[in-house]
Formats: C-alpha cells, sequence, structure tokens
C-alpha cells in the first residue's frame, strides 16, 4: 500500500513523493525506497522501527543495526523518528517530512568485525555464553569505588541530593530485560529501603499508571529500539517522571531519549536469545543499586562487601563455564527428551527460575514454566510426575530451608530433581537426582552466577534436538513493533 501511496504522489521527485506519501499515513514504518525512473537515489525514513546511515568512503548504507555495516564502516548517522535520509552518488542528506533540512552527528561504533563473527563456536549464543566474563568486566569497568564503597554512575545524570530523594522507582521492560528488572528490584528494596515496581512495559503504556515528579522510571533494552519499552520510557516523560535508560546499543533511540542511563557495553549480541546482555543489565542494575543505597542508608563496609562480590563475579562465571559438559550431560539425560519442564526458585533466584523457563521456551521449542517454589503447591504440582523434569535453583541462602522442603515435596510425587546448589551442600545433594555446584556469592548476586548454568543448559538441549539455536522460529533479535 505504502508503494501504491507513494507512486500516486511521484512527479518526478522520488524524495518529495515519500515524504508527502508519509504525511498520510500511521502506524510505525522502516523503509528504503528506490525508483526505476531515478536510479541514482535511494530515500529511507524511520517512525517507530530503527534505522540507520552508514558512512564509508565515497559509499553509504541504510540498514536496522549496525552490526551488518562493520565490514564497511563504523561511522553511522542514527535516524529519529519522522526524519528522512536521501543518498546519492554525491553524499547524504537528513530531512523532516516536511521540509525542514536537519544536520546529525556522526557516531563511532567501537566494535570490530570479529565481534560479530563466530570465531570458531558453533553458535552465537554459544560465544555469547562464553564471553561474560569479559562483557560482565567492561559493564562494570569504571564504575565502581572501593575505597568509598559506592559506584560512580555519572551517566545517570542526577545530583546525588536527587537520587537521595527519589521516593519510587518504576522498572519497564520486555522479555528477558523484565525478568533482569525483577532482580533489580529485590536488590533496590533489599539495599536501599525504596518502593520498587516492575512493569511489562506492553501494559504500562495502555494504562494510567502513578508517575509524578517524584518518580523515577528505569527502561531496560539490550538493543535500545524495543517499541513497547521506548514507548513505556515517554509515556514516563510525559508525566513527569525523570527517566534513565540501561541499554547495550550506544546512540539507540532509548538511549537518546532517555534523561540519562548506563550502556552496558557488553559488545554485539547476535544470538535472538539474551544471555550476556541479562548478566549484564542485572550488574547495571547492581551498580545503580549501591549508588542510590550509599546516598540512603547502606554503610561504607557494607558498600565495599558488595564491591568485592562483584569483583569476583567474573573469575566465579569462567569457573562456570569450564565445567559446560556436566550440563550437557545433565541436558541429553533429563530434558532432551522431555514435552514439559517446571523451574523454581525462591526470593531473588525466583526471576532466574523465569529466565531458564523462557530460554528453554525460546529455543528448544520445550513447554517449561517458571514458578516461586512454594506456589508450586497452588496448582502446578498438579503436573509432577515421573515424566516431569524440575529444576531448583537452590543456592544456600536465607531461604535455603524452605527449597529443601519444597524438593522433598517434588520428590514424593516422583518428579526428577535437578538442583543448582553451592558446594558442600550434601543435604540437597542427597535429595536430588542431579546437581550442579556454583561458587558462593552474596545472596543478591546468585542470580548473575545460577544464569550461567540454566542458559548453557538450555543451549545443550536445542543442540541436542537439532534446533535453530540462533534464529529460533517465529522470534526477532529485537521486538521493534507492537
Amino acid at each position: 500500500m505504502l508503494a501504491h501511496l507513494v507512486g500516486e504522489y511521484y512527479d518526478g521527485n522520488l524524495e518529495a513523493a515519500v515524504a508527502a506519501a508519509l504525511r498520510e499515513v500511521e502506524g510505525a514504518y522502516g523503509l528504503a525506497i528506490i525508483s526505476a525512473d531515478e536510479p541514482g537515489i535511494l530515500v529511507a525514513a524511520r517512525k517507530g522501527s530503527p534505522l540507520l546511515v552508514g558512512v564509508g568512503e565515497n559509499e553509504w548504507f541504510v540498514a536496522s543495526d549496525a552490526s551488518p555495516l562493520l565490514q564497511y564502516t563504523r561511522s553511522v548517522v542514527y535516524l529519529d523518528d519522522g526524519e528522512m535520509v536521501v543518498l546519492s552518488r554525491d553524499g547524504y542528506r537528513v530531512r523532516n517530512l516536511e521540509t525542514t533540512r536537519i544536520s546529525k552527528p556522526v557516531n563511532q561504533i567501537d566494535w570490530d568485525l570479529a565481534m560479530v563473527e563466530r570465531n570458531g563456536y558453533a553458535h552465537f549464543m554459544l560465544k555469547e555464553i562464553c564471553e561474560q566474563p569479559e562483557s560482565l568486566c567492561n559493564t562494570l569497568r569504571g564504575h565502581l569505588l572501593e575505597e568509598e564503597g559506592t559506584a560512580r554512575v555519572s551517566g545517570l545524570n542526577m545530583s546525588d541530593d536527587q537520587l537521595k530523594h527519589v521516593e519510587r522507582i518504576i522498572i519497564t521492560a520486555c522479555g528477558t530485560s523484565w525478568h533482569s528488572a525483577l532482580i533489580g528490584e529485590y536488590m533496590l528494596e533489599e539495599m536501599a529501603r525504596i518502593p520498587v515496581e516492575v512493569e511489562y512495559a506492553s501494559e504500562f503504556r495502555y494504562r494510567n499508571p502513578v508517575v509524578d515528579q517524584r518518580t523515577l522510571v528505569i527502561g531496560i533494552s539490550q538493543s535500545g529500539e524495543t517499541a513497547d519499552t521506548l514507548a513505556a520510557i515517554r509515556e514516563a516523560k510525559r508525566r513527569g517522571a525523570r527517566t534513565i535508560g540501561l541499554v547495550n546499543v550506544v546512540g539507540s533511540t532509548i538511549a537518546r531519549e532517555v534523561d540519562g542511563g548506563i550502556y552496558l557495553h557488553a559488545g554485539p549480541e547476535v544470538g535472538v536469545a539474551s544471555t550476556k546482555a541479562f548478566t549484564s543489565q542485572v550488574a547495571a542494575l547492581a551498580l545503580v543499586t549501591l549508588r542510590i543505597a550509599r546516598l540512603r542508608n547502606l554503610s561504607i563496609l557494607q558498600g565495599r562487601e558488595f564491591i568485592q562480590g562483584l569483583r569476583v563475579l567474573p573469575d566465579q562465571i569462567a569457573a562456570i563455564l569450564q565445567r559446560s559438559s556436566e550440563l550437557e550431560q545433565l541436558a541429553e539425560r533429563f530434558l532432551s527428551t522431555a514435552t514439559n519442564a517446571l523451574y523454581l526458585g525462591r526470593g531473588v533466584n525466583f526471576p532466574v527460575a523465569l529466565e531458564g523457563a523462557l530460554k528453554l521456551k525460546e529455543i528448544s521449542y520445550i513447554h517449561a514454566e517458571g514458578y516461586p517454589a512454594a506456589e508450586m503447591k497452588h496448582g502446578p504440582i498438579a503436573l509432577i510426575d515421573e515424566n516431569m523434569p524440575v529444576v531448583f535453583i537452590a543456592p544456600k541462602d536465607a531461604v535455603h530451608s524452605k527449597i529443601v522442603s519444597n524438593i522433598e515435596e517434588v520428590k514424593a510425587r516422583g518428579g526428577k530433581v535437578i538442583a543448582l546448589i553451592n558446594e558442600g551442600d550434601t543435604e540437597i545433594e542427597r535429595l536430588a537426582d542431579a546437581t550442579f555446584t556454583i561458587p558462593v556469592t552474596l545472596d543478591l548476586l546468585t542470580p548473575i552466577l545460577t544464569s550461567i548454568p540454566l542458559q548453557l543448559l538450555s543451549y545443550s538441549v536445542a543442540v541436542a534436538r537439532g534446533c535453530n539455536v540462533d534464529q529460533p522460529r517465529n522470534l526477532a533479535k529485537s521486538v521493534t513493533v507492537e
């Protein structure tokens, strides 16, 4: 229909015809338009969908993402909603849908081509899982102030006084980012003693949320282009809230529209199922939490302890990755032939159960559900029999004794239990059909460690079942439409 509409307006000037057509339409689009009558011209436009211009040497490109341009150029220009770019042999120019020409900055991409290639790994997802020691270091680099027991987060563009007097925080996101937001809720409420709500961005934008100038709204998106999260951020700003973004892609739309934020610096994530971006999101939330908590009520000694816990996480993740063969065996033994699975956790590891179930669903097409372990008795326990594998996230934390009781309930009904535990937990080791040990860390940081084995478990199951790991059916890396 758009092509026909442009044709209706065309009178020898493609640029004018596209602008006239787009002034008549509603909805989201990302377009690149050519005409046989003007072979030296390409017109591109965006609204809602990401679009950028690659600036090379006597050559110009349009793309929805920077990754495919890296073999040609690292210089890109990001378009905003309602903007057009016209490419010709002489270069490019940006304008709006009226007649105004717009000057746009040229951004430099700090990724190189090797970062978006597999480098010998069977799949991008496996490469990105194995990059997490490095990606976590990159997220934390330059932010930790151990002597003061706090974090440097100047990118938030908020003074200490503003941060100290925030009365309420809303975190909005979709999918895996929503799970990291739930972990952030536990961190912020536990350490900073500030009320936090986590909202699905797709729901937040269509209701009448209670948001005002004393509310801080945090939007989380790997791509920085997630349509619902962007709309939620805009709605929050319209209501007077301060907004910050946790995004991975420099120059993305959300990064440009929020008042401040933190770049994850996790590097390009090509696999559709998010892995390293998830752990970097949790780490970024930990930085925000630490800064606010130190301003409000956290002691310097507690702050230093938290920083020490963050600093050793990359080495602890590397130790887990070295034992990936154990998880391959668990996948083959319990999950590769299953049709259903249950993931259970308590406290801050409940969101990890949700994330583990999502990963299995996304790439292996096995039906899986994540629940708080105690909620199992309120319905899901009816599903448990000898054919139901149940994955427990069960580190030795404040609710350990409770989750032991939940494991006993599953075993009494014939369920097969796979448990993530800390070393030396002989109680759960005796009860479970199989266990995988993770290093000991602070309770609030355990999700970063417990998520790694679940990523590898899902990956191994998907490979065993012959699934397309990097591009699972019906899914896109970045959801840029409603």
